[in-house]
């Protein structure tokens, strides 16, 4: 599965931002690399002015991770940098330990295809410091982008239907031609399929990933010839197995009658017509006139597919007016997560151990209050309750696991910006921890699951997701707080941080 491999062949060692390699240098050079530490990777806020985000990404990050190592290249180039000063910027002796260097890191993630929330660790690392110092830039790299793709997708997967429990529709990616580069194509190709798109155009995504890939013919193609008629039988001689004839090039309901001709045709040779699609003009009215072609000339099965700069929103306008689009394609306004580019997940110390081996929380703080961290050895507990046949999300307790509590009592997590929010979780309460074991001592333990298993947890999340958290105006904030003892913890780090300044 190490499909890393397939598409980089030099080591990814270098994948990082240089100031990660200063400091591990800094830590070598003080005694100070082998000392535990733990970092935490978030996002502060949820995308695109929604209520949820969609882990993901996590499986690129395990192999990642598995493959660290600095080759002969990786450190010959390292050789070559200078300072200020034009002297090297890295002693041989810390090169040297870098060759040597191999993952011993302990790793635990929320899985990947999982609702998740501001604040929460979507990964902790925990080991020497400064292997998971060189880490954080790839793995935000790694996750921050899918997680941002796969959210967008379940949001468009959602808003056609998709998630229903008689699916109204499907979602094809098309997304590669606008993307960023071929990475960040195959990244969101991958993404969007765990967040709920049936398949994409992306062929070298289905090589790497097994994502079903679907695709027909293009303007250019009906331009060649010359009438649209001839564009049709044509292609229907060329692919009869494969015909979804693009409708739109010149008079769209003419299109859509010529291609209603070629579909008698293919008929009459054993094969079907499946659909027609529409790529501009208004199309709601042009999809609800193409029904009605489609199905007096008897294709009821014939399928609408609709692309044209589509996103959720779209999506959803398009069916209050009633269009009759039964696959929609979606690509630039997904594939670049066009509405926010980026996600801000960020990769925090959360502790250390000092010279006795003691742990010790740490905290950054900041003047804007979302900014400032969660200090110690961080879990999310998720608690659940009983609605109908599933059980829905009731709230996200995020708390330190050296923090000791009686369990046996009811709990209260603590809404960190306004301590009068509070909300006390009954002790026989279900609830599911949700970071799990990935790596111990750099070996990975379990199973990866497949893709497909990751794509279902994405629907039973959303299954059991509070509707008033989905919505895509003004979504419900969900409620996700600090046990009180981690709540006490922050307050007492900070009064005692700004009293030394």
């Amino acid at each position: 599965m190490h499909r890393l491999n397939e598409l980089y062949r030099p080591s990814l060692s270098l994948l990082t931002d240089l100031y990660q390699l200063t400091m591990a240098y800094g830590y070598w050079k003080n005694g100070l690399a082998e000392r535990e530490a733990v970092f935490h990777l978030f996002f502060r806020k949820n995308p695109f002015d929604g209520g949820y985000a969609i882990a993901c990404g996590l499986q690129m990050a395990v192999e990642y991770l598995e493959q660290l190592r600095f080759d002969s290249q990786d450190l010959s180039y390292l050789a070559t940098l200078t300072g200020a000063d034009n002297q090297p910027l890295f002693e041989d002796a810390f090169l040297d330990y870098l060759g040597e260097l191999h993952w011993t890191c302990d790793v635990d993630a929320i899985p990947e295809g999982t609702a998740v929330y501001p604040h929460e660790p979507l990964v902790r690392v925990k080991g020497p410091i400064l292997q998971c110092q060189l880490v954080e830039t790839p793995l935000l790299n790694l996750i921050n982008f899918q997680t941002l793709v796969a959210t967008k997708a379940a949001r468009v997967c959602s808003a056609a239907g998709v998630f229903l429990p008689h699916a109204a529709g499907r979602v094809i990616e098309f997304g590669l031609r606008r993307a960023q580069g071929i990475d960040g194509a195959l990244s969101a190709s991958r993404a969007a399929f765990i967040g709920g798109c049936a398949a994409t155009s992306n062929v070298m995504a289905g090589r790497l990933y097994g994502i079903p890939v679907v695709g027909t013919h293009a303007h250019s193609w009906v331009m060649t010839f010359a009438s649209e008629r001839e564009a049709f039988e044509l292609y229907a001689d060329a692919m009869p197995n494969n015909c979804v004839f693009l409708v739109d090039t010149y008079d769209t309901l003419e299109g859509v009658r010529k291609a209603v001709e070629v579909g008698h045709r293919l008929r009459a040779t054993g094969h079907e017509m499946l659909g027609i699609r529409l790529d501009s003009g208004d199309l709601a009215w042009l999809s609800i006139e193409a029904r009605k072609i489609l199905d007096e000339a008897g294709f009821p099965d014939a399928s609408i597919v609709a692309s044209n700069d589509l996103d959720e929103r779209l999506i959803t306008s398009l069916k209050r007016q009633g269009a009759r689009i039964d696959t929609w394609g979606v690509g630039t306004k997904l594939a670049t997560a066009f509405d926010q580019p980026a996600l801000g997940g960020v990769y925090k110390l959360g502790a250390i151990r000092d010279e006795n081996g003691t742990w010790q929380p740490r905290i950054k703080l900041s003047e804007q209050t979302i900014k400032v961290s969660n200090p110690g050895i961080l879990q999310v507990r998720r608690f659940e309750r009983a609605s109908g046949r599933v059980s829905e999300h009731r709230g996200d307790m995020i708390f330190d696991k050296q923090t000791q509590w009686d369990q046996s009592h009811d709990v209260t997590m603590v809404d960190p910006a306004d301590h009068h929010r509070q909300k006390t979780f009954a002790k026989d309460t279900p609830y599911t921890d949700l970071l799990q074991p990935v790596f111990r001592n750099g070996e990975i333990v379990g199973e990866s699951p497949s893709l497909q298993a990751i794509r279902d947890r994405v629907r039973d999340q959303l299954s059991r997701t509070p509707m008033a958290v989905q919505r895509f105006e003004n979504p419900h904030e969900y409620p996700v707080g600090l046990e009180q003892g981690l709540f006490h913890l922050k307050a007492d780090m900070i009064h005692a941080a700004r009293e030394r300044t």
